[in-house]
């Protein structure tokens, strides 16, 4: 037993969690205390299911040393929907779950099937829970379709996630009585703006337009400066406070963005029409009007509901081609705004210095774009480009979102912050570890400010391992969340800021548009009795209150607000963190699918990558071509034991030294793809022989046996190691993974390999010397 030194009786006593399950049929329960993980081997998960809320006792500890525990009662069993492809073997009808996490098929009865066919895939509602001896029993609820058809993989991840994809008959039916256009009415209480020369700049495919911008000359005291003018979309005048329209984007809490398709927040008449800002068109907007000094530093700011006409409709790659030329086609065709957008281009030079002084990071890091077809399948996978006229709305949008949030913090109004607070203790020990290890001349303070971070970053830009480097300082910070409770946001360097710029696609820009216009009016905005918040916010708020730590010596700027007040925008704002999480989650899903599909088609093909991160059980490398990233396993590194380097966050080879970390070239083949798991295997080669070769010349060792020795061994057993390896990081697990290996022609069973590779790994040791302690 685990002792309890607080338990009278020394026992551990029983606790709430909920079940994660893993696809080797192992799972753990996560605890709602934050305390650790208690592990349940296969024979306790047959009772339960991914995502079941259950009381558990620690019973003893596994051989790795991880808590290991029993479930004592199931507390609750979400209903959700199982999502996996109707298979009929042997007389019986079944269903394999797409998500490997459930463990176990669910058996459908003879006329439950509906009118789904084999090999379909379909939604399932259980009809019979599992039990010890027993699989779930369920009923096919929806027919999605075949495998391979069209926006099949969105299909499945709306549903996997949760996430809400029809609108309500309520929501729709608001939306159609709603108006066409402008009305005069809409105008009473407004600036009219109309006849100032606004202008949307947006990507090429973008179809809701939530902002526009206008800079000019101005003075600021006796000294030149600009006046910026960011006009945002006016969703609140439409979009009442508790309507049925509200209760679905509260729902929502944010557009969910797949390769080919959006999930709007808002139904469409108001996403791309009525609140978005087309051009030559009156629209209602909320209007941040700033007086910005030369150095960058925004001296006055006022918000105002306006009216205004969009003159044009930019994109990124037109403004970033007007400003790199003023003469030329581009600027020929928009002459009438070529001034406008110079004077937005020195308006954002003059931001980007007061970023500077700040210190906030600013890191450069590759995003990819998936192009498909009209059959919805991976044409190319490019790498998005920032250019200048995305930095410059940028700069412009942040400026709003930091008046914003001060606005609301000088209006003593409870709202919604957007936080991201500085790296945790833990994180903070491993960073510095790190900087030491790899010899960087600089590290971090106790209280470290994000210039500190951005000082690194610019030391080591030149070194050959920067990349390894920027990424290790990223992966140190935490993830920002929507909080009324200001702490600041630590990468942008802000001691107040918040979200106001896109309400037509997130809620809190929704919400924050409310309180502002309240504080205009010098009214109190109140929160309406929305639905309660579903299983993404209560795993959420169990996770931030893990993590709750006093507060610091220098207490941030805090609202006046009753404590039921202050609780009300706490939930509102982590439901509205969690669904952020859960679309991040789901575009993820469908991106990894539409990439193992991609790499399908390429099977046996070579690629050079780079190592993205380096882990106990092997390295990820993304390849240069694709922009995609895959395994390759610690067995596929070569004959011999591999350590994993904490500090250094790297694999070395303990006898040739040769060493993996972020940023190591090397070139890979593809050697496995697991759809259903997400999941793409390389195997080394080549460059695997001259990094082996180079470690060994440092070593002054000369190398034996050849190239097999190295990372290109064909021994059997490897091979169908590389068709059957798991991702986990216990031998257990890769063991499970090779034992459920599948077959092919004129190649050893999984079993003949996983006994051949014992019996040669057993002949190794035999005559070795034990290692001195």
């Amino acid at each position: 037993m685990i002792k309890n030194s607080t338990h009278p009786s020394g026992l551990l006593d029983e606790v709430e969690g909920t079940v994660q399950g893993h696809r080797d049929g192992h799972g753990f329960v996560q605890r709602d205390d934050g305390e650790a993980d208690i592990y349940l081997p296969p024979n306790e998960m047959r009772a339960v299911l991914h995502k079941d809320r259950v009381k558990a006792r620690v019973v003893r500890q596994d051989r790795r040393g991880r808590p290991e525990g029993r479930v004592v009662e199931i507390v609750e069993r979400p209903e959700q929907p199982i999502i996996g492809r109707l298979l009929h073997e042997g007389g019986i009808w079944l269903v394999a779950p797409e998500d490997k996490r459930y463990g176990q098929d669910v058996l459908i009865p003879k006329g439950a099937t509906g009118t789904a066919k084999t090999g379909q895939v379909v939604v399932v509602q259980l009809t019979e829970p599992p039990a010890l001896f027993g699989q779930p029993v369920g009923r096919v609820k929806e027919v999605l379709g075949e495998i391979d058809d069209p926006g099949m993989e969105i299909e499945i991840a709306v549903r996997k996630y949760g996430v809400p994809h029809e609108f309500s008959e309520a929501c729709i039916a608001a939306s159609k009585a709603l108006p066409d256009k402008v009305r005069p009415a809409d105008k009473k209480g407004r600036v009219d703006l109309t006849d100032i020369p606004l202008v949307t700049i947006d990507g090429e495919d973008a179809r809701d337009f939530d902002d526009a911008v206008y800079c000019e000359p101005a003075k600021v005291g006796r000294a030149k400066g600009w006046r910026l003018l960011v006009a945002i979309a006016d969703v609140s005048a439409y979009v009442q406070t508790g309507s049925a329209i509200d209760i679905d984007a509260y729902d929502r809490a944010t557009s969910v963005y797949f390769p080919r398709r959006v999930i709007p927040m808002l139904p469409e008449k108001l996403s791309n029409g009525l609140c978005s800002l087309n051009p030559e068109v009156e629209r209602l907007c909320m209007v941040c009007d700033m007086l910005v000094a030369a150095d960058g530093e925004i001296y006055a700011y006022q918000f105002y509901p306006a009216v205004m006409f969009s003159h044009a409709r930019f994109t990124y790659t037109e403004v970033a081609a007007i400003l790199a030329n003023t003469r030329g086609p581009e600027a020929a065709k928009r002459k009438d705004r070529v001034k406008d957008l110079l004077n937005l281009s020195d308006v954002y030079k003059a931001l980007l210095k007061q970023r500077g002084k700040r210190g906030a990071v600013d890191f450069e890091t590759t995003e990819t774009q998936i192009i498909c077809d009209d059959a919805g399948r991976i044409e190319k996978i490019v790498p998005r480009t920032r250019n200048e006229a995305h930095r410059l709305i940028e700069e412009a949008m942040l400026a709003a979102n930091v008046c914003s949030a001060d606005f609301i913090a000088e209006g003593k109004h409870p709202g919604l912050f957007r936080v991201h607070e500085g790296p945790t203790p833990e994180k903070k020990e491993i960073l510095r570890g790190y900087l030491k290890a790899m010899g960087v001349g600089l590290s971090i303070t106790d209280d470290p400010k994000p210039g500190e971070f951005q000082a690194i970053a610019d030391a080591t830009k030149e070194r050959p391992d920067a990349q390894q480097i920027h990424t290790m300082l990223l992966r140190s910070m935490q993830q920002a969340i929507y909080t009324p409770i200001n702490s600041g946001h630590f990468g942008l360097a802000y001691e107040a800021y918040t979200h106001f710029t896109s309400p037509i696609r997130r809620y809190p820009d929704l919400l924050v548009h409310r309180v502002i216009k309240a504080i205009l009016s010098k009214s109190r905005y109140q929160l309406p009795m929305l639905p309660t918040p579903g299983e993404a916010h209560a795993k959420l708020a169990k996770r931030l209150a893990s993590r709750v730590k006093a507060p610091s010596a220098k207490p941030a700027k805090a609202t006046v607000a009753p404590t039921k007040e202050v609780q009300a925008w706490e939930a509102a704002g982590l439901h509205c963190s969690a669904n952020e999480r859960r679309a991040d989650e789901a575009s993820r899903d469908v991106e990894a699918w539409l990439k193992c599909k991609y790499m399908r088609e390429h099977l046996g093909e070579e690629y050079g990558g780079v190592v993205s991160a380096a882990t106990t059980f092997g390295i990820f490398v993304t390849l240069d071509a694709m922009y995609v990233e895959g395994l390759v396993h610690i067995t596929e590194l070569g004959g011999e034991y591999f350590k994993f380097d904490e500090q250094r966050q790297e694999l070395r080879g303990e006898r040739t030294g040769i060493r993996y970390a972020i940023g190591t070239r090397v070139r890979v083949q593809v050697s496995r793809v697991d759809l259903d798991g997400r999941k793409i295997d390389f195997r080394l080669i080549r460059e695997g022989e001259d990094l082996v070769a180079r470690a060994m010349k440092e070593k002054g060792v000369k190398e034996k046996g050849g190239p097999g020795t190295g990372s290109t061994s064909k021994s059997s057993a490897r091979q169908s190691s590389r068709q059957t390896r798991s991702h986990g990081d216990s031998k257990a697990e890769a063991v499970a993974a090779v034992m459920a290996g599948a077959e092919r022609p004129g190649q050893q069973s999984a079993m003949q390999a996983f006994k051949s590779a014992v019996k040669k790994a057993a002949n190794k040791m035999k005559g070795r010397k034990p290692r001195r302690p």
